[in-house]
């Protein structure tokens, strides 16, 4: 899967679901993607806060991309705090945003990865979490699904677990044909209470953790996706 900034709960979801889950490093970045930019809930509307970079060649991997000079993670999380702070979980969130936001790393996916880790932490997922590069032993020599099927043999993987959206890009004939069998993981996205009069949904997981405690995530939320072929 793409890195991506505090992303959604399917997201996480999606790695709770699965023994070893894999992050690219070396793929393109993408603009207006979901990379270095989401939605948190301010006003009771979303609202898009986003990673500065760097300027960079457009073919860049993500991994060779750093963060701006111009970067202030004060100022962001001053951000998040003013929209969060009578959230019900502010307290025991907030911390972990501040120190997400003053990671001392300017790269890009270091910064990313570091995220990530540390929300799975923060939600007790305990899924290995493993970087592309490291599994595949340098730049990738494949792409799209013969490279998915190559990191799946090097770990030792016997089924490949990706969001609906894989429909268009994977089929599960090219998966048997490699000894592998393809699933796709159907998130489950239910409503909870929020500081909105009407339900924002597909929020970054800032959202969910502000409004919900951990133990509420996990037994609420991330056990309720559908596993289907």
């Amino acid at each position: 899967m793409q890195p991506y900034f505090l992303p959604y709960l399917g997201y996480f979801q999606l790695i709770a679901a699965v023994d070893c889950f894999v992050i690219y490093d070396t793929i393109q970045y993408t603009k207006k993607g979901w990379i270095n930019r989401n939605y948190m809930l301010r006003g009771g509307a979303a609202v898009l806060f986003t990673l500065p970079l760097q300027k960079a060649s457009d073919f860049s991997d993500v991994r060779d991309r750093k963060l701006a000079d111009t970067f202030d993670p004060a100022s962001l999380c001053a951000q998040i705090a003013g929209a969060y702070r009578k959230a019900p979980e502010f307290a025991g969130t907030y911390p972990l945003i501040e120190r997400l936001m003053h990671h001392r790393s300017a790269n890009l996916f270091d910064f990313l990865h570091n995220a990530l880790r540390q929300c799975c932490d923060h939600l007790g997922i305990q899924t290995p979490i493993l970087v592309s590069s490291e599994v595949e032993g340098g730049p990738p020599v494949l792409r799209g699904a013969d490279r998915v099927i190559d990191i799946c043999h090097r770990t030792g993987a016997s089924t490949y677990v990706n969001p609906p959206g894989g429909r268009a890009l994977y089929t599960p004939e090219h998966f048997r044909a490699n000894q592998l069998e393809l699933k796709f993981l159907h998130p489950s996205l239910p409503c909870y209470t929020q500081s909105a009069p009407d339900f924002v949904p597909s929020l970054s997981i800032l959202d969910v953790m502000m409004f919900n405690a951990p133990q509420t995530i996990r037994s609420m939320m991330l056990k309720a996706a559908s596993l289907v072929d």
